[in-house]
């Protein structure tokens, strides 16, 4: 977990040679080594992690908040786009507050995180939730236009 948390690859890369950690385990507010290291931005550590094989890319936290929604918050189009190419995420999932990944990269304004999403053919675009507004609200027209295509496809 502290080594994912502080991007220690080397020390990540010995920890799975070593091949007696749990690699889904989970801290207090049930966060996994997978979501710390896409949390703070450690794209080789996520390689690592999913290398294994035994990431379960689907657990969710404490406010209940997937790997996919991590990366999607926080715009790394990156990991998104590993994370998806896994096939094994739920593009919809929901947060304890009923947002998905594609809601968090409306609002944070990552135009290709947004593009990733809806790419992928799976994404569920609710217009009665805020999504168009938070767009609308923050300027984001690129957005509002990735959205309004999609919805008309």
């Amino acid at each position: 977990m502290w080594a994912a948390w502080s991007g220690s690859e080397v020390v990540v890369k010995l920890l799975l040679k070593i091949g007696k950690v749990n690699v889904n385990s989970k801290d207090s507010n049930e966060q996994t080594p997978l979501g710390w290291a896409i949390k703070n931005g450690y794209k080789a550590v996520v390689k690592l992690l999913l290398k294994t094989g035994k990431v379960s890319v689907g657990l969710k936290d404490s406010n209940g908040r997937t790997p996919l929604l991590w990366a999607a918050w926080s715009g790394n189009e990156a990991v998104v786009k590993l994370l998806l190419e896994i096939g094994k995420v739920d593009v919809n999932s929901k947060d304890s507050n009923g947002r998905t990944p594609l809601w968090w990269a409306i609002k944070n304004g990552h135009e290709a995180v947004v593009k990733l999403l809806l790419e992928t053919g799976k994404v569920d675009i609710d217009l009665k939730d805020s999504s168009l507004s938070w767009a609308g609200k923050n300027g984001r027209e690129a957005i509002i236009k990735l959205l309004l295509l999609e919805r008309q496809s």
